[in-house]
């Protein structure tokens, strides 16, 4: 079986980037929605204009922002990682793609500085982080609408804030959603060394589960494999010995699991699969491989195993409490791309917040290891975030 890596795209409507204007010239037809009480204040942020190299289309530039209205809240952004979404998105190959030009970044953690007079649910001095992809978080201000920003507590570490609407989020939900899991049943992943593969981890252990965690071999496989084993790994393994015959007697003394995360597709992959217990599921949630998930016919009729896919954007939408509405809203007509992200609340996408906050205080979720990169040296950042055998992701402050 073959799936096939290319991705549904749609446009992020403009209206999510209100607030960002050009720093000279005219503000086009869109300004005249802005307040001009206040003389709108410059902002620095990093902008590509096409679809390419990051490393050669993204550029630090100077903007200005708009004064805030009712429901506007300016904020201050502290802190903004580098995910490979992010650059995917970047290079124009994900699932939505914003309008250009676009500021890069999905992820962060910002403090609200204003608040406009319509504003009930934040007040300045408050964390926040985006309630949903494409807001863009690598700039040091930005104007957004209340409804597009999930508070979170101030008492939690500034790097786990930066980090946790993206790959926490997608590690939870993957263990909780496609298997009925019990302490002392087993998962294995690959590319475990990742943002979400070290979530995994750790979640798993609050969890109670065992994890079978694959690696690419590296100089340094054994420093890597006590890291990820002081987060709560059981096992840390290479790709090579996770093909060798050996495996057939690692299960002996461990459950065969039932759940196997794959982000890396090819070869990878369909290891993972071989490893499964029949009737188990495979979850894809990345390609970094850039190969196909290859299934044998033999393991899906004689084992009976399913492969599903998961993206946290998509099961945003798919439990908002206004999804229901959207059908008969729609063939309305009322309902504009505006509306239609307001009405996609993030009820639950709160609530899975508040529960990862909650194993950030007890301990047992910690941001992944962090390199933090001024601003102003973006490129070399970029450039970490895209080798191989880097464990560190590259985080933007302010």
């Amino acid at each position: 079986m073959w799936v096939c890596s290319t991705l549904w795209r749609v446009r992020t409507p403009a209206r999510q980037w209100r607030g960002l204007l050009p720093a000279s010239g005219c503000h086009g037809p869109a300004a005249s929605s802005y307040s001009a009480s206040a003389e709108p204040a410059r902002v620095r942020a990093l902008v590509y204009g096409h679809h390419g190299d990051p490393a050669k289309v993204v550029e630090l530039k100077n903007l200005e922002l708009a004064a805030v209205r009712g429901s506007d809240v300016r904020v201050k952004m502290l802190a903004a990682p580098i995910n490979p979404s992010d650059i995917n998105m970047i290079q124009g190959n994900y699932g939505f793609l914003p309008e250009l030009p676009a500021v890069g970044g999905n992820e962060g953690v910002a403090q609200v500085v204003a608040v406009g007079s319509n504003v009930t649910g934040l007040k300045p001095g408050d964390w926040v982080i985006p309630a949903n992809a494409g807001l863009g978080t690598w700039r040091t201000e930005a104007v957004f609408s209340e409804e597009a920003l999930i508070q979170v507590p101030s008492d939690i570490p500034l790097q786990s804030a930066a980090t946790l609407g993206v790959n926490p989020c997608t590690a939870y939900r993957m263990l909780m959603d496609f298997e009925q899991l019990q302490p002392g049943d087993s998962v294995i992943q690959n590319a475990s060394n990742s943002g979400v593969g070290q979530a995994v981890i750790q979640i798993a252990a609050a969890l109670g589960l065992r994890t079978i965690n694959v690696v690419r071999d590296r100089p340094d496989i054994q420093k890597l494999s006590d890291r990820l084993k002081s987060l709560g790994a059981e096992h840390v393994i290479t790709e090579e010995e996770l093909r060798r015959p050996e495996m057939k007697n690692f299960f002996k003394d461990m459950p065969q699991p039932r759940l196997a995360l794959n982000c890396v597709g090819g070869k990878s992959s369909t290891e993972l699969l071989r490893q499964l217990a029949r009737g188990g599921t495979m979850v894809t949630y990345g390609g970094m491989a850039k190969q196909p998930v290859v299934a044998s016919v033999s393991l899906l009729i004689f084992k009976d195993l399913k492969l599903r896919g998961f993206w946290l954007s998509q099961w945003k939408k798919d439990h908002s409490p206004g999804i229901a509405l959207l059908p008969w809203l729609e063939c309305s007509g009322v309902v504009t791309d505006h509306y239609r992200l307001n009405l996609l609340g993030s009820d639950q996408f709160k609530e899975l917040i508040l529960t990862l906050c909650d194993l950030i205080r007890r301990g047992q979720l910690t941001a992944p290891a962090c390199s933090q990169v001024p601003l102003q040296d973006y490129q070399s950042a970029l450039e970490a975030s895209m080798k191989p055998f880097i464990s560190s992701k590259q985080i933007l402050t302010m």
